[in-house]
């Protein structure tokens, strides 16, 4: 009987292994085709993109570096990616500057006001913030008109504010729940020996929290570099973010049915994510983990 249930077993494990496999093997392939299909159209010419005969999944002809260079200099894709690599860096520093202190202190200390905290935190997940740039839009005309300057729209300074302040429940949350799981033994010590609390958490916490912290670090630099509609609401004129900008490329060059260059364009998006993707993916998994674990 024992045998019989044993074989029964085994069966199940093996066809629950299959069916993990062939899950996997079907979201990889689903992934990686239509990346892989951007990489090569972005070589082709156009001429492979138009006609009955052509073979939308077949290698190019010819490599059209020239796409890119297109891309770069006359659709100021260059301009556009050096826009959003500024605000995203200014954005993510806001970010850890703001939400690293935060999220410790609401993991490790007990204070008046704490719990009001806590909950506006995260109250603050559940808000889409898509539904709110019209408002953030409409502040920051008055601001201007208050003021009588130009300052708060078409600055890039006030996008990555804007990027980071909209991103804190996130970050603060991930963070404070990774905080948690830290034993308190660290902090005591450092204390025993002299640091202050600011100084535990530079030198003691932080350090120890940064597989959190690269996980934070991804998700919203993806979040960031791929953010659209707040951009495009804010930005005009050369200060355009590259989403913004591939948008645009996309209009002019499907319009001239330069199919290439609109693909190179596409590449020179994703290239960033998907090396810092590739760099910190080990990272990331253990950032997620640990970060969900409670006290």
């Amino acid at each position: 009987m024992k045998g019989i249930n044993k074989t029964k077993s085994n069966s199940t494990n093996s066809l629950y292994k299959i069916f993990i496999y062939i899950a996997l093997i079907t979201l990889a392939v689903s992934i990686i085709v239509p990346v892989a299909w951007v990489f090569m159209a972005s070589l082709k010419s156009n001429a492979e993109f138009v006609g009955q005969d052509v073979n939308p999944f077949a290698f190019p002809k010819k490599l059209i570096w020239e796409n890119f260079s297109i891309a770069f200099g006359k659709a100021k894709m260059g301009e556009y990616l050096l826009n959003s690599v500024m605000v995203t860096t200014l954005a993510l520093s806001i970010l850890l500057v703001v939400a690293l202190p935060a999220s410790y202190c609401l993991a490790r200390f007990d204070f008046k006001g704490k719990k009001f905290l806590s909950a506006g935190f995260m109250a603050g997940l559940f808000v889409n913030v898509n539904y709110i740039v019209v408002p953030i839009f409409l502040m920051l005309s008055s601001a201007n008109r208050m003021f009588d300057v130009r300052f708060f729209l078409n600055n890039r300074l006030v996008l990555a504010i804007v990027y980071a302040s909209t991103h804190l429940p996130f970050t603060i949350y991930l963070l404070s729940g990774y905080f948690k799981t830290l034993p308190k033994s660290y902090e005591e010590a450092a204390l025993i020996d002299g640091c202050g609390y600011f100084k535990t958490m530079i030198k003691i916490m932080v350090p120890m929290a940064r597989p959190s912290i690269i996980t934070v670090i991804l998700f919203n630099f993806l979040a960031f570099w791929n953010e659209y509609i707040i951009a495009f609401t804010l930005m005009t004129s050369k200060n355009k973010t590259l989403p913004v900008g591939l948008q645009n490329l996309m209009a002019v060059e499907k319009t001239a049915t330069n199919y290439g260059i609109m693909y190179a364009g596409l590449v020179i998006v994703m290239i960033p994510t998907l090396v810092l993707y590739i760099l910190v993916q080990k990272k990331l998994t253990q950032g997620m983990s640990l970060g969900g674990l409670k006290d």
